[in-house]
C-alpha cells in the first residue's frame, strides 16, 4: 500500500480548492498533477503531505488516516519540495541537505551513522557534489532548487511530493531532474505545468480543474486535444513520438 487521497475536499479562505479528489498511486509510480493555475494542485499536495487536513474524506498512509499518525512517522515516509522552499540562514549546501535527516535523529537529536552517506548520495544525484561546501546565498536559483530536492532525497522517503520542481531550471536540468524522479524507487507525485514533460516522464497523470479531478490515467489516454481545449482553453495537436510512442503536444492557439 502507499499514500492515497480518498474523496478529499478542502476549503481555504472560504473557497473550495479541492473537491472530492481521489488519488491512489501504485508503489514506485510517478504521478503527474496537471491543471491550470488555481486548479488545486498545490492544495492537494498540502493534504497529501499532512500539513493541512481535509474538511471531508481522508488521506491515508498504508491504509491508516495520516491525521492519526505521529508527525515523526509521517516525516520518515513522506518528503516534500514546495514552490516556496527557502533557507534564509547563511549555511552551506551540505547543511541544507542535512536538514533532510532530521526525521531520522534520535530522541536527543543525535545523528545516525547513515547520515553522511545519505547526504553524499543525494548531492550526487542532483549534481551538486562540488557545491557541498558553498554557502547557500552563493547558489543560483536553479542550484537552490536542486539543493532542496537533495534535501528531500536525503530524507530517504518512500513517498516524494514535488510542487513545480522544474521552476527556475534550464532545459538540461529539467530533463535531468525528471529523469531522476521517474527512476527513483519511491512513489512520486509531482505537480507540473509542462504537458510535454509530464507526457515524457509520468506513468500516470491526474488533471485537476477548479479543484476537481476531471481525468486520470496514462498520458497517452488522458492528454487529448479535447481535454486540453476544455481544461486549458487552447487548441493543441497531439501526436505519438516516433521512438517512445508517448504523446507530443503542439499548441496551435
Amino acid at each position: 500500500m502507499t499514500l492515497s487521497a480518498e474523496r478529499v475536499s478542502w476549503r481555504r479562505g472560504g473557497s473550495l480548492v479541492v473537491d472530492e479528489v481521489e488519488l491512489t498511486p501504485q508503489p514506485g509510480e510517478t504521478v503527474g498533477l496537471l491543471g491550470p493555475n488555481g486548479s488545486g494542485k498545490s492544495s492537494l499536495l498540502r493534504l497529501l503531505q499532512g500539513v493541512s487536513r481535509p474538511d471531508s474524506g481522508a488521506v491515508t498512509l498504508d491504509g491508516r488516516d495520516i491525521a492519526s499518525l505521529r508527525r515523526s512517522t509521517v516525516a520518515r515516509r513522506i518528503a516534500a519540495v514546495t514552490q516556496h522552499a527557502e533557507t534564509h540562514t547563511d549555511i552551506t549546501v551540505y547543511d541544507v541537505v542535512r536538514l533532510g535527516r532530521t526525521p531520522h535523529r534520535g530522541p536527543w537529536g543525535q545523528g545516525s551513522p547513515d547520515d553522511h552517506r545519505a547526504i553524499r548520495e543525494a548531492l550526487e544525484r542532483v549534481g551538486l557534489s562540488d557545491r557541498a561546501d558553498r554557502l547557500w546565498r552563493s547558489l543560483s536559483g536553479g542550484e537552490r532548487q536542486r539543493a532542496h530536492i537533495a534535501r528531500a532525497l536525503a530524507q530517504e522517503p518512500r513517498e516524494l511530493l514535488l510542487d513545480e520542481p522544474t521552476n527556475h531550471l534550464d532545459i538540461k536540468h529539467q530533463l535531468d531532474l525528471l529523469h531522476l524522479i521517474s527512476n527513483l524507487d519511491v512513489t512520486c507525485v509531482v505537480a507540473i505545468h509542462d504537458l510535454n514533460l509530464a507526457a515524457m516522464f509520468c506513468d500516470e497523470v491526474v488533471v485537476l480543474h477548479a479543484g476537481r479531478a476531471v481525468a486520470g490515467g496514462r498520458p497517452a489516454d488522458v492528454l487529448t486535444p479535447e481535454l486540453i481545449r476544455e481544461v486549458y482553453g487552447v487548441t493543441a495537436e497531439v501526436t505519438a513520438h516516433p521512438v517512445s510512442g508517448r504523446p507530443q503536444i503542439t499548441f496551435t492557439y
